[in-house]
């Protein structure tokens, strides 16, 4: 037998897995140093609040978290649970890990370091944060930004083409699975093109932004419910057309983020987006817009030794495998294979493959929640938030890449999904002990320095966007309604 004609397709396959992509490595440059500012972002923005949230005295510890993780299940718990906190879990411990990212992305993005390495140590660090966070990192962008960055850990000086087109599968189903679901749901807001008549209004944290958006004619919002159709279930399609058809589908999805930041307070999601679209374009285009001189440092730039085909051969079985199953695990209703809940369990433990879905049903009301203290029933004194809509003249704050994560949580908790379940009583327990960790997380606590209070209420309110004339008569941003006492508050304990 010909040891050669056996050797053909293995070589072929390392041919195609090792393929260079040589105009895309200015826009790879540009993504690596543009992911490296949204680490910065996301770890500075978990370094101020993930004590109040995780820490020995904060919201959900993670320390006993991991504890019960190990009682029930053994050492196959460091698996099911990976992070770096097995190691210890202290305030401490989660605020050196979020200042560690901080510097390290710093590090990457200025060029000082081994790429690999330091791409390496910022998703590890970022899932150790994202296991800690528990409810409170278990966001979409979240996984968003730890799929980006492992992807990152195989983008050489010229990045190969299957690292390439992963980065446009990984775009492709960001935006098309959010148009999926919103068609999949059912809602009628969706359905009827009513959709933005709610959304500005009733986001988890809109901006001042917001409240100019939803002024806008009923034919606007309703024509901008149809080009959120056209960009998230038909544009996708077209990153994997060619080149004008790319450039088409980046220029849509660029304008849509940018939309999209301008009325709504979203964190880091859209920079992301927007850093995807990269690839989506190539270096034709991505030198017009960056000095010459950058241009040409990486083109002087001797090719970093690329990932083992090998490697990256795995990584692209395990992305397109993971991100299947997940959407097949949430669309089938019929059972399916033991093997693809293995595989779709992945997701959510490593922030790899996972399904996007946003705002796939549209709330036509908002209700925001009022929490106070009193030490004789009589006296109520109101713990005020730091972003979450509050004092009716309040401007809504434009805080776009942070994410206040308690604030964002508190959206949800007047649907009272069985999600607020888990940490809202926590929370509620926290403020009774006037526990620092947890008080800081907010804006005011009107028992700063005295003894905890003596009991604690939780007022349901209806809100809404003042109108034009209602806002030029009083200066306030927002009318409220008071809905009554939020139920199954729970009792003080000991």
């Amino acid at each position: 037998m010909d040891s050669t004609a056996d050797q053909g397709p293995r070589l072929s396959l390392r041919a195609l897995l090792a393929e260079p992509a040589a105009e895309h490595r200015v826009a790879s440059e540009l993504f690596v140093r543009g992911l490296a500012i949204v680490y910065v972002i996301a770890f500075a923005s978990l370094a101020v609040q993930i004590d109040g949230l995780a820490g020995p005295d904060g919201i959900l510890p993670f320390g006993r978290a991991l504890s019960r993780a190990l009682a029930g299940y053994g050492y196959s718990a460091v698996w099911q649970i990976p992070t770096l906190f097995w190691l210890g879990s202290s305030d401490w411990a989660l605020l050196g890990a979020s200042l560690a990212g901080v510097v390290i992305a710093v590090l990457l993005l200025v060029g000082i370091g081994h790429r690999r390495l330091l791409l390496i140590a910022l998703y590890v660090l970022y899932l150790s944060l994202y296991q800690a966070g528990q409810i409170f990192t278990s966001f979409q962008w979240d996984s968003l930004l730890l799929e980006c960055g492992f992807l990152a850990i195989f983008l050489a000086g010229t990045p190969t083409r299957v690292v390439v087109w992963l980065y446009h599968w990984l775009l492709f189903r960001l935006r098309f699975e959010s148009g999926w679901f919103k068609l999949a749901s059912g809602d009628p807001a969706w359905r009827d093109f009513s959709a933005l008549d709610y959304y500005f209004e009733t986001q988890p944290l809109p901006h001042a932004g917001s409240w100019y958006a939803h002024q806008l004619p009923h034919t606007w919002l309703h024509a901008g419910v149809g080009f959120t159709y056209l960009a998230e279930l038909i544009v996708p399609f077209l990153i994997f057309l060619p080149r004008p058809f790319r450039i088409f589908a980046a220029a849509v999805t660029i304008v849509a983020q940018l939309l999209i930041i301008a009325t709504s307070n979203h964190n880091f999601i859209n920079l992301l987006t927007i850093l995807l679209c990269l690839f989506v374009l190539d270096d034709r285009i991505v030198t017009r817009c960056v000095p010459a001189k950058f241009v040409a440092r990486i083109e002087a730039r001797t090719t970093a030794r690329a990932v083992p085909p090998i490697l990256v051969g795995l990584a692209a079985a395990l992305i397109v495998a993971t991100s299947v199953a997940t959407f097949l695990v949430t669309q089938m209703r019929r059972p399916l294979p033991e093997t693809v809940y293995t595989i779709a369990s992945i997701a959510p433990e490593f922030g790899i493959g996972s399904v996007f879905h946003l705002f796939p049903t549209m709330q036509t009301e908002r209700q925001e929640l009022q929490i106070e203290g009193s030490d004789d029933g009589i006296v109520w004194r109101v713990y005020e938030f730091r972003y979450k809509p509050g004092p009716l003249d309040v401007r809504p704050a434009f805080i776009v890449p942070h994410q206040p994560r308690l604030d964002w949580m508190m959206w949800f908790v007047p649907p009272q999904s069985s999600r607020t379940d888990y940490w809202f009583g926590p929370f509620l327990q926290a403020l009774r002990e006037n526990r620092p960790a947890v008080t800081a997380l907010l804006a005011r606590n009107p028992f700063e320095g005295m003894a905890p209070p003596q009991r604690l209420r939780v007022r349901a309110y209806r809100y809404r966007f003042t109108t034009p004339a209602e806002r030029a008569l009083t200066g306030n941003w927002w009318s409220a309604e008071l809905l009554g006492e939020y139920p199954d508050v729970p009792p003080r304990q000991p």
